[in-house]
């Protein structure tokens, strides 16, 4: 899970969690208010039936009837009972409705003076009230419908806002966060693109403000120069010394040549032997110089080239220092007959090595000594070469180290080579945008690359 999702979530989840506690509370709040609000209309209305009772002499029982008669909200579906000092009932209003009480109500009420419980749906109300002469206990049940449909609305309202606000507060949060921090994905973007064949271009400031993505790249930029520096000067280094080794080698390579031709046989066989070993120094550093010399800015020297004739050349040169290799070269039919299908826009000299090195890695690595080459279009219409020879493959692991330098398969153990010209390749066609892949299939080595 990326930073952005989990600040998203937690986000979210602390103001969803937020609105949804301060519903309840809103809630229970006005419950809390419905309950009280509902008790205090019970107990007018309990105390002014007794007073009626009790207290206005020429009112009697059936009046206080007709009274509640003509007074009782039928919404309330209310029923009232009045008791003297005797728990005895003296007055029971006119509906139906029964109210379940105990004597332990009553008893509770005369210690307590107030009583509230429920019954059922209804909700009952206890009242004390003690005049002159006598005390009397009231218990009025009802039902209260307006004050429990203003608390449906309520919890519907808020239910409903709930469900709006959660959705508006992902969406938002999601939204301003992937918003916020796309600097940062620009800036791991601009640092993905980072390696050996760009190191010396700056990163672009994302916004023209000092925000920390900015301040960031300031940072990485002035620490990517210094390390340019350091690259460069290394690059120079090698490439001088490299260049400076070739010279002696060159001039010992020619006077063991002078004395191969005045020297005995078994002399020469010595010379020879001697001679093939600084041709591979010879060659070592050259592979040195090319991984060295060019950071591939010369890859902008590009032009449009035949393929063919690259490969032509390429074969020419190997054929020179192995006489014994054979080239079995193909042009498929699936590229068509028109004359620019075989032009491609590249470098020619260095494509040139890139071929040069995979055609000789390919005659090393065969038993028989036969390379087969085939120029072709492939599924999506691009051109790709193949490079083919028989012999023993690659396991996965080696695969995995066939572009890292000085490393050998289990295939190379009677061959002589440097370690270095794969990654040559890489290097070329990497920096001309060149796919190349390897295969093993069927004891056959598979070189494809794709222009």
């Amino acid at each position: 899970m990326t930073i952005k999702i989990k600040i998203s979530l937690y986000i979210s989840l602390f103001f969803s969690f937020l609105y949804g506690l301060i519903c309840i509370v809103v809630i229970n709040g006005f419950s809390n208010f419905r309950e009280v609000e509902f008790q205090s209309r019970l107990n007018q209305k309990a105390l002014s039936t007794i007073k009626l009772l009790v207290e206005v002499k020429e009112i009697d029982k059936d009046l206080v009837k007709a009274i509640d008669r003509n007074t009782i909200n039928e919404l309330y579906n209310e029923k009232t009972l009045i008791f003297n000092h005797n728990f005895q009932l003296i007055y029971s209003s006119i509906d139906d409705t029964r109210i379940n009480y105990t004597l332990s109500d009553l008893e509770y009420l005369k210690k307590n003076k107030t009583f509230f419980k429920k019954n059922g749906i209804n909700e009952v109300y206890g009242v004390f009230y003690k005049s002159i002469e006598n005390e009397f206990y009231a218990l009025i049940s009802a039902h209260d419908n307006q004050g429990k449909r203003k608390l449906n609305f309520l919890m519907l309202l808020l239910g409903a806002s709930y469900l709006v606000f959660l959705m508006a507060t992902w969406f938002f949060t999601f939204y301003m966060v992937q918003r916020q921090l796309k600097p940062l994905d620009q800036f791991h973007k601009n640092i993905s693109n980072i390696n050996d064949l760009n190191v010396y271009k700056d990163l672009e400031m994302v916004s023209n403000s000092n925000n920390e993505v900015d301040l960031l790249s300031k940072e990485f930029n002035l620490m990517m120069t210094q390390i340019a520096e350091v690259y460069h000067q290394q690059k120079e280094f090698t490439a001088h010394a490299s260049h400076e080794l070739r010279t002696p080698l060159l001039r010992l390579s020619a006077q063991i040549e002078n004395r191969i031709l005045i020297s005995s046989e078994p002399e020469k066989q010595f010379l020879k032997a001697m001679l093939q070993d600084i041709a591979q120094v010879n060659e070592l550093i050259y592979s040195l110089l090319l991984l060295t010399r060019h950071n591939y800015k010369s890859m902008d020297k590009q032009e449009m080239v035949r393929l063919d004739e690259i490969i032509y050349n390429a074969i020419e040169k190997v054929s020179k220092y192995f006489h014994d290799l054979s080239v079995d070269f193909n042009i498929d039919e699936s590229l068509g007959t028109k004359e620019n299908a075989l032009e491609i826009h590249a470098n020619a000299s260095l494509l040139e090595i890139a071929f040069l090195n995979l055609i000789k890695n390919a005659y090393l690595y065969s038993p028989n000594k036969i390379v087969a080459i085939t120029i072709f279009a492939n599924e999506g219409g691009k051109k790709a070469v193949k490079i083919i020879n028989k012999g023993p493959t690659l396991t996965t692991e080696e695969q995995n180290n066939l572009f890292k330098p000085f490393m050998w398969g289990k295939n190379a153990s009677h061959t002589r080579g440097l370690g270095l010209g794969l990654l040559v390749v890489y290097r070329i066609l990497q920096s001309s945008g060149i796919d190349i892949s390897y295969q093993a299939q069927e004891n056959k080595n598979i070189w494809l690359i794709i222009f």
